[in-house]
């Protein structure tokens, strides 16, 4: 009997913390570093990534204490979601939010936590350290990648 997965029977706010922390795929995108245009709001991601990030695992390399070491990093909660723009097309949590399923290199659906990274889809192997950088020269390393969706098509649920 196949019982429809939690993600496409709850709302965000229903999940418990292990399904909402289930939902991150690991990409590592929203690690990297945005430019915000003060004028129109727009935003734009580079190739830089936070001090934290593990390029090869693509996750934060001390979670738990993160806010620690980068004060202004933005945890993502169940009340904000809806309101952060930036957040990648492929991400579980605007997909989600959005009404829309996941794609199946989504760990949760692939059971593999690797797939994300197999589709192209993460910041593996395309990043930089914010440590190596002039922030002055941010602008230098803006990129699109992490605005497309590729990877093929959602789960069919």
């Amino acid at each position: 009997m196949n019982e429809v997965p939690f993600w496409q029977r709850k709302t965000l706010n229903e999940m418990n913390s292990e399904e909402w922390e289930s939902l991150c795929d690991g990409c590592g995108l929203c690690c990297l570093n945005k430019l915000e245009e003060w004028d129109s709001g727009d935003v734009y991601f580079t190739s830089v990534a936070c001090k934290l990030l593990d390029g090869e695992s693509c996750r934060c390399s001390n979670y738990e204490k993160r806010r620690d070491f980068v004060p202004d990093c933005v945890q993502l909660t169940k009340q904000n979601v809806q309101e952060i723009a930036w957040l990648p097309p492929t991400c579980g949590y605007r997909l989600v939010n959005e009404g829309h399923d996941l794609y199946w290199w989504h760990p949760l659906v692939s059971g593999d936590p690797e797939t994300v990274h197999q589709a192209g889809i993460s910041a593996r192997g395309r990043t930089i350290s914010e440590t190596e950088i002039d922030p002055d020269d941010l602008e230098d390393y803006v990129v699109d990648w992490p605005l497309t969706v590729g990877g093929g098509e959602r789960a069919k649920g």
